[in-house]
């Protein structure tokens, strides 16, 4: 959908230095969580005072919300920071499914962020997720860059609204679909297929995820992610994970909700937090056209609003994990000097 849907990938360097990945999974809001990590830190509650880390960087991925595939762009971002700070991806909420075998970390009854949200896998139920994430596993000490993508972008402002006591440091929000997303090019297109005809989509799919052998589905899969340029060793285990009717429903209900939900900009959220966020927007993107950057430009002329002049497409994990890192690193380099 919004957040894998772009032009024909390019070629992409892989980051020069190996990077190991950690995956945890939890329970949030009682919602199975994948959270993909790069760095020592896998417990940002205990971890000793000479090596805890000032901020955490956090992404929310576009749809579908599914971790791995930002696995490059997470390892080349911790690089490209020099290893200083934790990167996290985290999942859409009903986007994964925990492999075989694997620990789930359970939620205390006493934790406020255990409760499942009313409508937990739309929009409204993606905030809540995300925020509870905060509250059960950051310290709210520690400092925030949240890096949103394609409808991230409009959860991350929502939070920022909801969660205004929130210690951001800096947002960033790359291709963002935050308005008029179903008049939109792609929108126009997709419009009917997520509202409309989903439900009669889901008969085949149901068919076909039922009679295909396992084996084969994972086959097919191998093909996609390698005509895609998304096969690593992180997509290979876990998408599988995600290619499920829960799953494939969970994302194609939460499109529909993007196309008849994202109408208006929040400009009073963007205008109280305008110092702290950065807007990414591409050239030729479909979701999120040159004349929405140049609407945002002229309602926020002292923002930090930004149009790429690099062909990078919105599905930048297709292609330009390295580029989209450098910039991201280049950007926040003067407040990660003042921590």
């Amino acid at each position: 959908m919004d957040g894998v849907a772009g032009g024909a990938p390019e070629m992409d360097e892989t980051p020069k230095e190996d990077v190991p990945l950690h995956d945890e999974f939890l329970l949030c809001g009682g919602i199975v969580t994948h959270v993909l990590k790069c760095g020592p830190w896998s417990d940002l509650f205990n971890t000793g005072d000479s090596k805890a880390p000032k901020l955490l960087i956090l992404i929310i991925p576009g749809n579908p919300g599914i971790p791995a595939f930002y696995a490059e762009f997470v390892k080349a971002l911790y690089l490209s920071l020099e290893k200083r700070y934790p990167v996290w991806a985290i999942s859409h909420a009903g986007h994964i499914s925990a492999p075989s075998g694997v620990r789930v970390q359970e939620e205390s009854p006493e934790d406020p962020s255990s409760r499942t949200p009313d409508d937990a896998f739309g929009l409204e139920g993606q905030v809540e997720h995300k925020l509870a994430f905060l509250r059960r596993c950051v310290p709210s000490s520690l400092r925030l860059v949240i890096i949103s993508h394609s409808v991230g972008s409009y959860i991350l402002l929502e939070m920022m609204k909801r969660g205004p006591q929130l210690p951001v440091l800096r947002s960033l929000l790359l291709f963002p679909t935050i308005e008029r997303m179903a008049v939109s090019p792609n929108g126009k297109v997709m419009t009917p297929v997520l509202c409309w005809l989903r439900y009669a989509l889901y008969v085949p799919l149901f068919l076909g995820l039922s009679v295909v052998p396992a084996r084969l589905q994972a086959l097919l899969a191998g093909w996609v992610l390698q005509r895609l340029k998304l096969e690593n060793e992180v997509t290979s285990r876990h998408f599988m994970n995600s290619l499920n009717m829960n799953c494939i429903a969970n994302a194609m209900y939460l499109g529909s909700q993007e196309m008849k939900v994202i109408v208006e900009r929040d400009n009073a959220t963007i205008q109280k937090h305008l110092k702290k966020l950065i807007f990414y927007y591409g050239k030729t993107d479909l979701w999120c056209p040159v004349q929405y950057y140049e609407d945002l430009k002229k309602d926020f002329p002292g923002g930090d609003i930004k149009l790429c002049e690099k062909g990078i497409q919105h599905a930048f994990v297709l292609s330009s994990n390295q580029e989209m890192a450098a910039l991201i690193a280049d950007w926040l380099r003067d407040d990660l000097s003042k921590l």
